[in-house]
């Protein structure tokens, strides 16, 4: 399984007929991030007259706000940017300082829409995958074949413990797992298996 979302934090403002927006952007692990998030801009910018957020999370969540704007002109092209863009597990903010110049209903959507889309590029888009989490415990003869084999199907080694034996934690895309697993043993003649400790999605 796969799914967008947001690589990193990141912000980008414009200005509209002397209105200044500015978006924010970050990915998200659940409702409790995106309250901090919002929070967080809220307090950043409480002389601004408005702050409007959206949020999206795997599994259909969706929350947002106009905060003071005309109804359904700032929360929802937000979030319509957000679904647009086959994004989740990420919240926007749009913070508004208001230049003295009405912009109209079609120009407030225009406009947070937009400074939707900048927040986006500013923060860019990473593609997750479900990967599993793989130890194996090897002898130090097979160290170096075992690393030239991680590295040569893309798995990545999360970390080496050198004891009496050598352990390697690595990741690789569950769907090749068991496939990598099997090239392992037979490449020891049978000797050593790795074993599942966990499952996390990575930008691979």
């Amino acid at each position: 399984m796969e799914f967008k979302t947001l690589r990193t934090r990141g912000s980008a403002e414009f200005t509209e007929k002397k209105s200044v927006f500015i978006g924010y952007g970050t990915p998200i692990n659940g409702e409790d991030d995106a309250r901090a998030f919002i929070e967080e801009i809220r307090r950043r910018h409480r002389d601004a007259t408005h702050n409007c957020p959206a949020y999206i999370l795997r599994g259909g969540v969706k929350r947002f706000s106009d905060d003071g704007e005309p109804g359904g002109t700032a929360g929802v092209p937000i979030l319509d940017v957000l679904e647009k863009s086959g994004i989740t597990d990420s919240c926007i903010v749009v913070t508004r300082y208001f230049g003295g110049i009405l912009l109209g209903a079609g120009g407030l959507v225009r406009a947070y829409s937009h400074a939707a889309k900048i927040a986006i590029d500013a923060c860019g888009v990473a593609v997750m995958t479900e990967c599993a989490l793989m130890r194996v415990s090897a002898g130090y003869d097979f160290y170096q074949p075992l690393i030239r084999m991680l590295e040569g199907c893309g798995a990545m080694v999360d970390g080496t413990d050198f004891s009496e034996n050598v352990t390697v934690d690595f990741c690789i895309g569950a769907a090749e797992a068991d496939a990598v697993s099997g090239r392992i043993f037979d490449s020891s003649g049978g000797k050593y298996t790795p074993v599942r400790v966990g499952t996390e999605y990575r930008a691979l």
